[in-house]
């Protein structure tokens, strides 16, 4: 099986890492299939096994941990696991594809030490922690605490972004979005890779 390139966006929730994900996987010359995490939460409202997630039991989950089935994982709260498995890469490397994931930053720090020459890491930058707070408030899908909760974990990811290959600050969304793209055109295409 020939291997593709691993292609990770981390971003504190709000910093728009979905929606440059969501660009990037439309842009047919990228070649680019997105990494469809596991999870042992139940599914909610209209989300879909297979597309969305895929869904496990936390027995399961913690089975397929134990034979060493994924790339990386991580236990959110007791028994609410979520994790990359390995065959959901195989599974598009196979195609002839690149795989895409939106993940959390400790996740995409795993997958980028497992794989440091396959994997490019972005960090998505949003331009400040009140700027975040504002974005996630415009969603309006969460509640105060809720966001408070999001926005005290954000400063602890920001501390992360050197640890990724590069950084995007997404500041003005059309501009990132490009940026994305040549940053990811390159990669894909060969181009030599500069830190």
């Amino acid at each position: 099986m020939s291997k593709g390139k691993l292609v990770v966006f981390s971003a504190p929730s709000g910093s728009g890492k979905t929606t440059i994900v969501r660009h990037l996987l439309k842009q047919e010359k990228l070649n680019l299939e997105f990494s469809i995490s596991a999870t042992s939460r139940e599914k909610r409202g209209e989300e879909q096994e297979g597309v969305d997630y895929y869904y496990l039991s936390a027995k399961e989950f913690k089975n397929k941990i134990k034979a060493d089935e994924f790339l990386e994982w991580e236990e959110v709260y007791r028994d609410n696991f979520y994790g990359t498995l390995k065959t959901e890469v195989e599974r598009i490397w196979a195609k002839g594809k690149h795989v895409i994931f939106d993940i959390d930053v400790s996740g995409g720090l795993r997958i980028k030490r497992k794989f440091p020459e396959e994997t490019l890491a972005i960090f998505v930058k949003p331009p400040s922690i009140d700027e975040l707070k504002i974005r996630l408030k415009k969603r309006k899908t969460e509640s105060d605490d809720k966001i408070n909760m999001r926005v005290a974990k954000a400063s602890a990811e920001l501390a992360t972004a050197p640890l990724f290959d590069k950084v995007i600050l997404n500041e003005n969304l059309e501009e990132a979005l490009q940026e994305a793209d040549t940053l990811v055109g390159d990669f894909v295409s060969d181009k030599k890779k500069e830190k």
